[in-house]
């Protein structure tokens, strides 16, 4: 789903800072449903900053940002995030399988549990990042590259129309690349914008 305007994420002329500090400055463009945009720069260079603007978690001090034609705090429901991996405690017990599903409670809530058509497209979701066969394990014990996969599978499952990722192939295997940049391209055909930050020019033109 996009805006009126057929747009999934509007930047117009948008400016973030934290307190007094502007981070980013003055970025503009659109994204559309179906279309990939790479964030691309060195560490500090505001990507992640972008991100959590897009996310209404850090505030935009001049120009404006219309994530699925509304306030980016309004629109959040809609919007899915894949942080770095290593952003998470792996001491957490939980297996691959129930990271995945907690994709689908914003859908139906905290309170309620997932039903049986939840708990389908949680494992079609892991099998879309090649990880079916890993449900049962425990989160923490995967590989890095494992991790990520799950993290987009959790993101995969809450269908989003709006894809954001900090990062996604920092310290990934081949194989784990290959499985990110599958899943990137199914969200895609399936509607959905996508907006990657990353430092790799290779694999910034392979997701965009």
């Amino acid at each position: 789903m996009a805006g009126s305007d057929g747009v999934a994420l509007r930047l117009g002329h948008a400016s973030l800072a934290y307190g007094r500090t502007t981070v980013v400055e003055d970025v503009h463009g659109d994204v559309r449903p179906g279309e990939a945009v790479a964030l691309i720069g060195p560490n500090g260079a505001g990507k992640s900053t972008l991100i959590k603007g897009v996310l209404g978690l850090v505030p935009v001090v001049s120009g404006r940002i219309e994530v699925l034609g509304t306030a980016p705090a309004k629109a959040r429901r809609r919007v899915a995030y894949v942080p770095q991996a290593d952003n998470l405690d792996p001491d957490f017990p939980v297996t691959a399988g129930q990271v995945v599903l907690m994709g689908r409670y914003r859908e139906v809530g905290w309170i309620r549990r997932p039903g049986a058509a939840d708990r389908r497209i949680a494992a079609g979701a892991l099998a879309a990042v090649g990880l079916a066969d890993r449900a049962g394990m425990r989160f923490g014990t995967l590989s890095g590259g494992q991790r990520q996969r799950v993290l987009l599978a959790r993101a995969v499952a809450q269908r989003p129309a709006l894809l954001l990722l900090d990062e996604p192939f920092n310290g990934v295997d081949a194989v784990s690349q290959e499985a990110l940049l599958s899943a990137l391209a199914g969200l895609r055909a399936g509607g959905a914008a996508v907006v990657v930050s990353t430092h790799d020019l290779a694999l910034a033109h392979l997701a965009c």
